[in-house]
């Protein structure tokens, strides 16, 4: 069972993919949608060598273990959830203490590897969790019970690319 002495927290990391490479946003939020923290990273560019190493991998190691590692590690508020609205940063599951949960509007053939957490109902889009976190199911399912039901769970996504473009026009982001 949760805790309720402490308020909620969520979080929802995303990973822009450039020219440049990839840059990550990270924005922490009270269970109605305020935000209480935010964070990016400089942009990594993974090298060839790198490239053919990971081969397949790469996107979930850069995405979920590298840049996301990197967010969760460095904010000062911990989170009860995580949101992506990319895949394969459900990779950060491995690393990080907390359930991470994918969220998409679209009805995509989802792979056996992935287990649906809540259908898309009104505000709310689909959930998934990667199946070997499947533990984490009943977790997620209570932080969600106390989640605003007209917060869309999703439109932070939008508040984190708005924040990552205002940061460059000051400088804030390069390359890493």
């Amino acid at each position: 069972m949760l805790q309720t002495s402490k308020p909620l927290h969520l979080g929802f990391l995303t990973v822009l993919h450039e020219s440049s490479g990839y840059l990550g946003g990270y924005l922490v939020t009270n269970t109605w949608g305020r935000p209480v923290e935010f964070r990016l990273t400089t942009t990594v560019q993974p090298n060839r060598v790198q490239q053919v190493l990971y081969g397949p991998t790469l996107l979930s190691f850069v995405q979920g273990e590298l840049i996301g590692k990197i967010l969760v590690e460095k904010s000062a508020t911990p989170v009860d959830l995580i949101v992506t609205e990319r895949l394969p940063v459900l990779e950060l599951r491995r690393h990080v203490s907390v359930p991470v949960v994918w969220a998409t509007r679209e009805q995509p053939p989802i792979p056996e590897s992935y287990c649906l957490v809540a259908a898309a109902e009104s505000l709310r889009p689909a959930l998934y969790l990667s199946s070997r976190q499947r533990d984490d199911l009943e977790r997620v399912r209570e932080v969600l019970a106390q989640v605003d039901e007209t917060f869309d769970l999703l439109e932070p996504f939008g508040r984190i690319r708005e924040a990552i473009a205002e940061a460059r026009k000051q400088g804030v982001t390069a390359r890493g």
